[in-house]
């Protein structure tokens, strides 16, 4: 898929695919080889029976597509992979090299799972415990007090990371180093929400992006500050999550592309999972719009 009518150009590559599924007398005939009907759409498998006959043929019978899925996803964030083709997948897709070993496999899998877990549920985490300097206007609620402005947030300077002047009334600090070391292209999660966060008009049509009026409809006016929170310990998360990876067998000196190793091509037309090839977010569940880095 690509989400260049979304956002920065991106490619994103899912599980599944639904294509609308045929008419009900069609679908009474001839449904049923193709794929399973949900809704009235027609679910598409796109990781190929092809990558799984070659991935147990590697690893074992006992392998699943969908460990297939989280094993690339897991792969697809190794820092050795991406600094190693890092100039590649700037220009092609990716391609996935098979693990040393079943142990590697499955740990491949299992960080993968981990990770996505962690990407698509994180708004439901638990903010990073940070320090907040709250002076309140006066007579202001708490959605005024906590409302980002017509100004973006920012570090407190090029050297010091660690504080964040959220608003002219609330500064953010005790932001942890390792929350900078998880990158979506060439910015860090928390330079995302710092670019998208803060109230903007479209020059072209006069419309108004106000984040605050996402936290007034959800009731909750502290959204954005603990979104900040949430979105520092999915980082400090991620980064402990690929910090663990086992070693990727990519060979000698001499295999300088993704092409040059033992690899398998990112199964099926629409493939599993995205790579680090735009400076855009391309990790799963990052949504689009205002509410996104």
């Amino acid at each position: 898929m690509d989400s260049k009518i979304f956002m920065d150009a991106a490619q994103f590559y899912p599980r599944w695919t639904f294509e609308p599924g045929p008419k009900r007398a069609e679908h009474e005939v001839l449904f049923g080889e193709d794929g399973e009907l949900v809704d009235g759409y027609r679910r598409v498998d796109n990781i190929t029976d092809a990558a799984l006959e070659r991935f147990r043929t590697a690893f074992g019978s006992s392998v699943t597509k969908d460990q297939i899925f989280t094993y690339v996803y897991g792969v697809l964030h190794s820092q050795q992979y991406r600094d190693r083709f890092a100039a590649d997948l700037k220009k092609m897709l990716p391609r996935i090299p098979l693990a040393a070993s079943l142990e590697d496999f499955t740990a491949f899998a299992e960080a993968g799972q981990r990770l996505m877990d962690l990407h698509i549920d994180y708004e439901k985490v638990e903010p990073w415990p940070l320090t907040q300097l709250v002076t309140p206007p006066a007579g202001a609620d708490e959605y005024e007090t906590f409302a980002v402005t017509s100004k973006k947030m920012k570090f407190a300077s090029k050297t010091d990371k660690s504080r964040l002047i959220y608003s002219p009334h609330v500064t953010i600090s005790g932001i942890p180093d390792e929350a900078h070391r998880y990158q979506l292209g060439s910015r860090s999660a928390l330079e995302w929400i710092i670019d998208r966060y803060w109230i903007k008009t479209d020059k072209a049509s006069g419309i108004v992006n106000d984040p605050n009026d996402w936290s007034r409809e959800h009731n909750d006016p502290r959204y954005i500050i603990d979104l900040i929170g949430r979105v520092v310990r999915v980082s400090v998360e991620t980064m402990d999550i690929v910090d663990s990876l086992p070693a990727l067998p990519l060979g000698g000196e001499t295999a300088t592309t993704p092409g040059d190793v033992e690899a398998e091509p990112v199964p099926s037309a629409a493939r599993e999972a995205s790579g680090p090839e735009t400076d855009a977010p391309t990790r799963a569940g990052w949504p689009s719009g205002s509410r996104a880095p």
